[in-house]
């Protein structure tokens, strides 16, 4: 079962976060202070876009999501006041951001007929390579990855350039460093980096964005609407210019790879692997430090459940041939070992040509990234309640399966 842990042992809160939450405390707490009311939320979209009125009918009931959302941040989330504040942001864009690609779709119909061919989508646990996966995937010259600010602002508003949505994408994005210094540790959020697909999706009011920033067990991201939007994202994004490939990416696509096949049926998954006892432990530190942002009272799932059942659910569905043969894998070891082979290799089992400047980008890439740049995420498996000895017992069958490389232990 779920259970509150006491993360000021693992975090210190730097003192204008202290401050600004502390203001909440000073009017009777943060609801009172900064107020998450939809059908405000809705009136100041519409007029912050001088007048646009139609949110789009592109993902099914968005405004059904929306409310619900609101209900169970209000009734579980337990933010506090900076925690309120960036949540509101995201709210209000998530609504501005569907004006305008109602606007564009209706200006353009034609964005509709526009294709997504054979997408590259990175997924596996986290903590297991997908990011620097995803950001080498990216570098390919006959791809492309949605950037952090196409994905927060895809479309210009009030003639705005791409340099002031970058600069305002680049704001929200390393504000999260801020706010809690651990995480650049854990994952680098820049408005020029890749992103994945729950930040694409965010609009939606489903998908995995909103269960991982706040504790709303109660509230069920439609997967089905999920991937509608996403679509819908995507054929903005590419219209105008030549069809892309995508190179996508997000954990969360384990929970419903069929959905995603069945949106993308020529889509290649490449799965990522890396020892459980890594990628769980780290995964949970992860969404505490994720949800310590916006809460003093982080809510997380028991150590060990969901994930390891679901990945072993996994490879047996693809031994017994359920899945689509367009799934291949990617080891964190062969990763880390020597990156442009490791690409190279998958390329190969998708049939696709690997290029020698996108080697030489990778290996330059590599090289100015240094592991640690931002210091080093540590996360002991006893230290977040994990048995390392049962849980390397209970995932055998996926370590076996997919011949994962065991680590030792932090």
């Amino acid at each position: 079962m779920a259970g509150t842990r006491d993360l000021s042992r693992h975090y210190t809160r730097p003192d204008w976060v202290r401050r600004i939450n502390a203001m909440g405390d000073s009017v009777g707490g943060a609801a009172n202070l900064i107020p998450l009311d939809g059908d405000a939320l809705v009136r100041t979209a519409t007029a912050s876009t001088g007048g646009l009125a139609d949110f789009g009918d592109f993902d099914g009931d968005w405004r059904g999501r929306f409310d619900s959302l609101i209900v169970e941040l209000e009734a579980t989330g337990d933010l506090n006041a900076l925690g309120r504040l960036m949540t509101r942001q995201e709210l209000l864009r998530g609504l501005r951001t569907r004006l305008l690609l109602a606007r564009a779709r209706s200006e353009r119909p034609e964005i509709a007929e526009e294709t997504i061919a054979q997408p590259i989508v990175i997924t596996g646990p986290p903590r297991s390579g997908t990011t620097i996966l995803f950001e080498l995937l990216a570098l390919d010259p006959e791809a492309r990855a949605p950037l952090a600010w196409e994905a927060l602002h895809p479309l210009p508003f009030d003639g705005s350039s791409d340099e002031a949505r970058r600069a305002m994408a680049e704001c929200e994005q390393e504000l999260w460093s801020d706010v809690q210094p651990e995480f650049a540790s854990i994952h680098e959020l820049r408005s020029d980096l890749p992103v994945e697909c729950v930040t694409i999706t965010l609009p939606g009011f489903s998908g995995g964005h909103w269960s991982m920033i706040a504790n709303i067990p109660a509230w069920m991201p439609d997967y089905p609407a999920t991937m509608d939007y996403h679509r819908a994202f995507l054929q903005t994004l590419q219209h105008g210019g030549p069809p892309p490939t995508w190179i996508l990416k997000t954990p969360l696509y384990l929970v419903f790879i069929d959905l995603l096949f069945a949106s993308y049926p020529d889509a290649w998954v490449v799965h990522t692997h890396r020892d459980p006892l890594k990628t769980e432990p780290s995964s949970l530190s992860t969404l505490a430090t994720v949800r310590w942002e916006r809460s003093d009272s982080a809510e997380l799932p028991e150590a060990g459940t969901g994930l390891g059942d679901m990945m072993i659910l996994l490879a047996r569905r693809r031994a017994a041939g359920e899945l689509p043969d367009r799934i291949v894998d990617s080891h964190f070891s062969d990763l880390m070992a020597d990156p442009a082979s490791a690409v190279e290799k998958l390329y190969g089992r998708m049939g696709r040509p690997f290029r020698g400047d996108h080697a030489d980008a990778i290996r330059a890439y590599v090289a100015a990234k240094p592991k640690g740049k931002f210091g080093t995420h540590r996360y002991a498996p006893e230290e977040w309640g994990f048995d390392p000895g049962k849980l390397r017992e209970k995932m055998r069958p996926y370590t076996d399966h997919y011949g994962v490389a065991l680590e030792d232990t932090p």
